[in-house]
């Protein structure tokens, strides 16, 4: 059970590593308020493959928040495909979208969203419950994701009762236990102290290790830094630029 939740499950045949995860292509997202009208994305083209570690960055209005949920499927774009894990999901009506986001995506979030009062064991398990998964191995599976995160401890303590960086483990974790196609974290360390970002990002590192997909959003340069490749975004355009740093960027032009 705990190796499962480091190495993403077959379905059927186990995908190529060079396979993609995301492919956006000519992807725009208008939002129109009256006869005002703004492109938050003007044409994004991008391919994210199995078990890359990919960090987007961007300033304040450059549409990296917008990218972000069209990746995640909290969005839909106003025209262009996405592709995740080979699934069509631009045209998915609501309720295709939030089952699409349960199965494949695990979010990670500047704010813990744990509810304060279950215990990490309950809190962590609640995406399982939306799926209709047994009892047993809800609690099972939620105690394995917690052991993999360094929390095995923990598993009947409440939010109150951990810190800070604890609590993202929390997260994590359940943001794991549906062993999902990649993990999507927008700001995870935006709370944390140092030393709770340090652990955090080593964390994700032992899970890129493994062959988890990771997207991570931040405007943290040290912590894009950690990824395997940078994408950075303004004015709601990318494109791509190969520096001379171990980590590969994504620069506007």
């Amino acid at each position: 059970m705990r190796d499962a939740l480091m190495e993403r499950p077959a379905a059927g045949a186990e995908p190529h590593r060079d396979d993609p995860v995301i492919e956006l292509s000519g992807a725009r997202k208008t939002y129109r308020s009256g006869d005002i009208e703004f492109e938050a994305l003007r044409g994004v083209d991008l391919s994210i493959t199995e078990g890359e570690y990919v960090a987007i960055m961007g300033p304040s209005g450059s549409g990296k928040s917008t990218l972000m949920n069209a990746l995640g499927c909290l969005d839909t774009l106003t025209s262009g495909s996405y592709r995740l894990d080979g699934e069509d999901v631009e045209d998915l009506d609501d309720d295709q979208l939030a089952e699409i986001r349960n199965r494949k995506i695990g979010f990670v979030f500047q704010q813990f969203h744990l509810l304060p009062e279950l215990t990490a064991r309950q809190n962590v398990a609640l995406p399982l419950m939306y799926g209709r998964v047994p009892l047993q191995e809800r609690q099972e599976r939620a105690a394995a994701a917690l052991e993999k995160v360094g929390l095995g401890d923990r598993l009947d303590n409440r939010p109150g009762e951990l810190s800070g960086g604890q609590q993202q483990r929390v997260a994590v974790a359940r943001a794991l236990v549906t062993e999902p196609t990649m993990l999507l974290a927008d700001e995870p360390t935006g709370n944390l102290d140092t030393v709770s970002t340090a652990d955090v990002l080593a964390l994700f590192d032992e899970l890129h290790a493994t062959g988890r997909t990771i997207v991570l959003i931040t405007h943290e340069h040290e912590v894009g830094r950690r990824a395997q490749r940078i994408i950075r975004v303004r004015d709601g355009v990318i494109d791509t630029d190969t520096v001379s740093t171990d980590t590969r960027e994504v620069r506007v032009r």
